[in-house]
């Protein structure tokens, strides 16, 4: 049995080597081009993220010459709302709207947020990103040039996690700076599967319109994948661009780390069910430890359980510096603690699929169609 561990740990090993070179690449990668179509950010606000005032406020002074800002709510009595306000009164030089409205088009409550608002953005690109990152000013201009290509419909941003202050947070950077930045950047460079993420979009809004428009968005929980799709099934192409948009996380618990995950979980698993049990195979250090405990804990299963540890956090530091991580050296020592997390959560959808999101109870269906629970 020690061969069969070995062999798939090894597996595991090479999968994510393989996305390592993908994610190096796309690093590396330069390409120039000078956009000037005029651009509208739609930033859907609920509540008060980390550092949001910071993160809203980098929107405002981007080095690009015609784009409009829309914040969006579905009340004024969200404290978001005065966040916004401030932002508005102290760059009135900046086209900034706020856009309040509580009607429900769909069960996704971010589209009902932004519905309003994408209806009454001025432009024909259209930019959704979410109120928890912060960028520089070269964020649209290093976005947009990958419009180069005709071909391409959406464009998505490799996303760095930044800011940790507390365990719950630094598992989330983690992640999102070794296993989502390495999946995003191998699944649109290298295979035919669209990976785009809300944290950063870039439409063109026409081709959306002619894959039903925003309307159809509105019932599907990965709202973001499915722009992706849509273009896809379009013969459009999505692009990802090797600008990080960088998502802050600064004072998460284990709790809300855990919530996001399982939901993200459920959520791949309706996507691509395939290739979401390719993920267990891409977990070397889960691997390892499932192997140790079959085997009764002998010691040559503990010796590979803790050499892949060590080998992995030091893969994942590697990640780290090609993305410029701001996560200290010394503590890519839990990110084999957070892969043997992600290997529990990666059980949970085969046996429950509901998700709580915003308040509601939905089931999933295929593409994270939802369906209101009670």
């Amino acid at each position: 049995m020690l061969y069969v561990v070995l062999v798939l740990v090894a597996i595991g090993f090479i999968a994510y080597f393989i996305e390592i070179l993908a994610l190096a690449s796309l690093v590396k990668q330069k390409l120039s081009f000078s956009f000037t179509e005029g651009v509208s950010i739609i930033k859907p606000l609920k509540g008060i993220d980390d550092n949001l005032f910071s993160n809203l406020e980098s929107f405002c002074s981007l080095d690009y010459p015609k784009y409009e800002l829309i914040f969006c709510l579905s009340s004024c009595t969200d404290p978001a709302y005065k966040v916004a306000k401030k932002i508005k009164d102290k760059y009135k030089d900046c086209d900034i709207s706020i856009v309040i409205d509580d009607t429900s088009v769909g069960l996704n409550p971010k589209i009902n947020n932004m519905f309003k608002a994408y209806m009454n953005s001025k432009y024909d690109f259209v930019i959704i990103s979410d109120s928890n990152v912060i960028v520089d000013k070269n964020y649209i201009q290093q976005t947009a040039k990958y419009l180069k290509n005709n071909e391409v419909s959406v464009v998505t941003n490799l996303v760095r996690g930044k800011g940790a202050l507390t365990f719950g947070s630094l598992l989330e950077n983690l992640q999102l700076n070794t296993f989502v930045v390495c999946g995003m950047a191998f699944l649109n460079t290298k295979t035919n599967i669209p990976c785009v993420i809300g944290k950063s979009i870039l439409f063109r809004k026409k081709d959306l319109e002619e894959s039903g428009g925003f309307w159809h968005l509105k019932d599907y929980l990965a709202e973001d994948f499915m722009i992706g799709k849509l273009a896809t099934d379009k013969n459009k192409k999505v692009a990802i661009s090797n600008y990080f948009v960088d998502n802050v996380n600064e004072f998460w618990d284990t709790k809300k780390f855990l919530n996001r995950h399982t939901r993200w979980a459920k959520m791949r698993y309706k996507i691509g069910r395939f290739y979401y049990l390719s993920e267990l195979l891409s977990n070397p250090v889960f691997l390892a430890l499932v192997g140790f405990i079959i085997s009764g804990f002998s010691k040559d299963f503990l010796y590979l359980f803790v050499g892949s540890a060590i080998f992995k956090a030091m893969l994942d530091y590697y990640t780290g510096y090609l993305v410029s991580s701001d996560i200290k050296s010394i503590y890519y020592f839990f990110s084999p603690i957070k892969d043997i997390i992600i290997g529990f959560i990666w059980f949970v959808p085969f046996f429950n699929t509901k998700v709580y999101w915003r308040g509601k109870k939905y089931l999933m269906g295929k593409n994270t169609l939802l369906i209101e629970s009670k």
